[in-house]
């Protein structure tokens, strides 16, 4: 049994996708996907999503998303958020 939970650990290491790529193919990110991407903490993404003029969220339902293109741009234009 235990030989087959080490296998399937080794099988899965083996194949998985690290975060970061998953990230950098997505249009749109969770915010802790954004926090992750951008390395700024999840209460300050979404503190500048509830920010009316931002153009970096997206509605799905109840769900708010962040826009990548949209976010690199917002930060390549700051010097500090």
């Amino acid at each position: 049994m235990e030989k087959i939970v080490d296998e399937t650990v080794d099988a899965m290491e083996k194949y998985a996708v690290p975060i970061e790529k998953k990230i950098n193919k997505k249009i749109n990110l969770t915010i802790k996907e954004a926090a992750e991407y951008s390395n700024i903490g999840i209460n300050k993404i979404a503190e500048l999503l509830r920010n009316p003029m931002c153009n970096f969220v997206l509605y799905v339902g109840n769900r708010k998303l962040v826009k990548r293109k949209e976010l690199e741009q917002y930060l390549s234009t700051r010097r500090e958020i």
